[in-house]
């Protein structure tokens, strides 16, 4: 049976999304079938940033309204990386029960069903909660960011959800060398969830086609987290290597902080 894993946050804009696609394409990588459910759909972008949206012919709405198969819906972006899309604003029959016997249903199929959940803890958030057993959240090192994933952590209390781990997104290594950002051992105190994975803040994410991150700081932090989660231990990246030494030093000019 599939590893059904929640990737949620307590705000918007920390990247959540992101992490779906990229840690289900490096678990991918590693030989593992995984499937990408898109169940935001307020913002249902997952299929943009996994640079399938040309492709959509059925959603999740088509799905759980039963005017296609699931396996209809399902995209192949690769032999062993899929994902079902979302359909803006659908909620009509998006009940909890329907999403957790697809979910269930798909774990046959693969090795992990990753959930890309709305942002905050409305509604769409506790559906989406009810179809997994264990949860990703991400954060940024900010403290309005921790703030909400705290009252995230507090509401999936009430639910059978084992805590993989929280994972730091947009790390600014330069920042972290000057203690003005949150660094990892105090999310890790404060949210009471170990940090499972860092990733840094990167142009390549934002620049690349699809999933591939060529060889970038990003992509090895992604690696490492697929490790990680697939083994439940390893190495967590250090976003400030990049800053350290004579080259570090350049780069913290460059960026203004010396």
């Amino acid at each position: 049976m599939a590893r059904r894993i929640l990737i949620t946050s307590g705000k918007g804009g920390v990247g959540k999304t992101s992490v779906a696609a990229h840690l289900g394409y490096a678990l991918s990588q590693m030989g593992n079938r995984v499937v990408a459910i898109d169940m935001d759909a307020g913002l249902n972008n997952l299929d943009v940033v996994m640079g399938v949206e040309n492709k959509v012919v059925y959603d999740l709405s088509d799905v759980i309204e039963g005017k296609c198969r699931v396996k209809q819906s399902i995209i192949e972006c690769s032999q062993t990386l899929a994902i079902i899309p979302s359909a803006k604003g659908f909620d009509r029959d998006f009940s909890s029960k329907n999403l957790n016997s697809l979910t269930e249903g798909l774990s046959t199929r693969f090795d992990y069903v990753l959930i890309d959940s709305p942002a905050g803890i409305d509604v769409g958030f506790r559906r989406a909660a009810c179809s997994a057993d264990e949860v990703i959240l991400v954060v940024t090192p900010t403290l309005t960011s921790l703030r909400d994933a705290d009252k995230v952590l507090t509401i999936l209390q009430n639910y059978d959800l084992k805590k993989t781990g929280v994972v730091v997104n947009k790390v600014r290594g330069d920042l972290l060398l000057r203690g003005a950002v949150v660094d990892l051992n105090e999310i890790q105190a404060v949210l009471k969830c170990p940090v499972i994975g860092c990733i840094p803040e990167d142009d390549s994410v934002y620049l690349c086609s699809g999933l591939n991150l060529y060889k970038s700081r990003a992509q090895k932090a992604f690696k490492m987290l697929a490790k990680y989660v697939d083994k439940g231990k390893g190495k967590i990246y250090d976003a400030t290597a990049f800053y350290r030494g004579a080259g570090g030093a350049i780069r913290r000019a460059i960026r203004g902080n010396i």
